[in-house]
Order: C-alpha cells, then sequence, then structure tokens
C-alpha cells in the first residue's frame, strides 16, 4: 500500500467519525493487509483528529485482552490504540449521545506509569512491570466502529481505526493499590440503577498487569516506549455494554472507587 493509499484510508475513517456515519466496509483497495500499514493508518489518523480537535496524546489503550473481544474483531491477540487529551472527560462524565454511531461501554482498570518504561530481555510480566505503577485509575472506555458490525474487522483495520477507541472517562488514580489481587478484584457494571453486567480482572488476560506488561513489550516493535506519565486502559473487565441515550451508567470497582457517566 502506497503512502497515497495510507492518507486515503485515514482520510476515510477521519470523514467516518467527524460526519458520525456509517459504511458496509472498506473498498478492497482500501483495507490495509498488516499490522505495520494499520499502525502507520492510525498514526495518521490520530493526527488528523488532534489537529481538529487540539488534543494531544496521554498514553495508549489495549484492545482485545479477552477471547469475547477476539472474536468479536476477528484477531486472535491483542493490539493497541492511542488515548488523547481531546476525547478524555473525567468523571463524572456527561456525553453527548449523537456524537458517536455506538455506544459500547466497557469498564476497564488503568495504570498511570511513574517513570520511562526500557525494553526488556527477558521481558516485563506481571511481577516487574508493577515498579513502573504510580497509579491505579478506575475508567470507562467509550468503544465503537466506524462499519455495518462488528464482522467487518480483521486485526490491521482494527489497528488504523485506533482500536476502535472512542473516548475515556477516568476516576481518581488510587495510590495505595499494592493490596489489590487484580485478577480476583470484582468490578460491576450498573446502569440506571441497576446491574447489568459483572466482571473482574480476570477478563483482561488473567489478570490487567499482564496486559500492561503485554504493551511494555510490544511498543518497542513500533518504535514506541511506555514513558512516565502515560496512561494505559487494559480492556474491558465484563462483557461490552451497548449504551442508548439517557443511560446512567456506573463503573463499580470497590475500594478502587467508581466511574460514572450520563450518555445524554
Amino acid at each position: 500500500m502506497t503512502v497515497e493509499q495510507r492518507n486515503t484510508v485515514a482520510d476515510i475513517l477521519y470523514d467516518l467519525r467527524f460526519k458520525v456515519t456509517t459504511i458496509d466496509e472498506l473498498p478492497a483497495e482500501s483495507r490495509p493487509q498488516s499490522l505495520a500499514v494499520g499502525y502507520e493508518i492510525q498514526d495518521q489518523l490520530v493526527k488528523r483528529l488532534e489537529a481538529r480537535y487540539r488534543g494531544s496524546g496521554i498514553g495508549y489503550k489495549i484492545a482485545c485482552t479477552n477471547t469475547q473481544a477476539q472474536r468479536l474483531l476477528n484477531t486472535e491477540a491483542p493490539v493497541f490504540g492511542r488515548l488523547s487529551s481531546c476525547f478524555t472527560r473525567s468523571s463524572p462524565a456527561r456525553i453527548k449521545a449523537k456524537e458517536f454511531c455506538l455506544l459500547g461501554i466497557e469498564p476497564e482498570f488503568a495504570f498511570e506509569i511513574a517513570s520511562d518504561v526500557p525494553s526488556s530481555d527477558p521481558p516485563h510480566d506481571a511481577d516487574t512491570i508493577v515498579d513502573y505503577i504510580s497509579g491505579v485509575i478506575p475508567a470507562i472506555e467509550l468503544v465503537g466502529h466506524r462499519f455495518s458490525d462488528w464482522g467487518k474487522f480483521e486485526a490491521p483495520v482494527l489497528v488504523a481505526d485506533n482500536a476502535v477507541h472512542q473516548a475515556w472517562i477516568p476516576g481518581s488514580a488510587a495510590k495505595k493499590w499494592q493490596h489489590v489481587s487484580f485478577a480476583e478484584h470484582p468490578v460491576g457494571l450498573i446502569v440506571n440503577g441497576r446491574v447489568a453486567l459483572t466482571g473482574s480482572g480476570a477478563n483482561v488476560l488473567g489478570n490487567p498487569l499482564n496486559a500492561l506488561a503485554w504493551l511494555a513489550n510490544e511498543l518497542p516493535a513500533w518504535g514506541r516506549s511506555l514513558e512516565a506519565g502515560d496512561f494505559v486502559t487494559t480492556g474491558t473487565c465484563t462483557d461490552v455494554y451497548m449504551a442508548q441515550m439517557g443511560d446512567k451508567i456506573r463503573a463499580d470497582f470497590g475500594d478502587l472507587g467508581n466511574v460514572d457517566l450520563e450518555l445524554v
């Protein structure tokens, strides 16, 4: 795929987001065929969005950290997207539903990075990555796509569309988190006062720390690395909840706090 073709795909994905509309799928000649091309298109898409909405990068999101999400998006491994200040709203947040074609809600463990994370051999794991964490953040990610259905995705297209990231709603960072067993820590999604979904950190590659370590090991392959001050949201702890306008949503992380979102 030429540079011009990659820019054309980035333009298509940008226009679909800006116009809040969908297409059946990307034209065959416009579909990225490799992760490398997908990440190049992602870079261009994010640059366009941040220029329009006057935002800047604040970290990363990890997608497909459980088998349900991998089946839904036709991929066998995680991928990453980018978090931007222009699509971040602190809890409690009110977001206009009409700004999005699809309203997928994911309660997620997120982490704030304390110091630059170097590449490592042996690779980082759940035990070693904790040394680079300054805080744990309960969060909601709002996900959605630009196509007629989820089945139109494959890994390179998913990557190009910034891993279907739409918005991020962080709660308050917990500085005292060392006692938490993330794999066992329960998470509930409460919609309009009723429990809609339950889950735990085990839904995120068995442990959200596994996902964070995966990202630290993966980024250098793409010329990137986790840096001090970055935020990383690690993937949904429950099934994805498809929300509607008027929903009042709370992600309950127990003693780590709550995240509140209203779709207006």
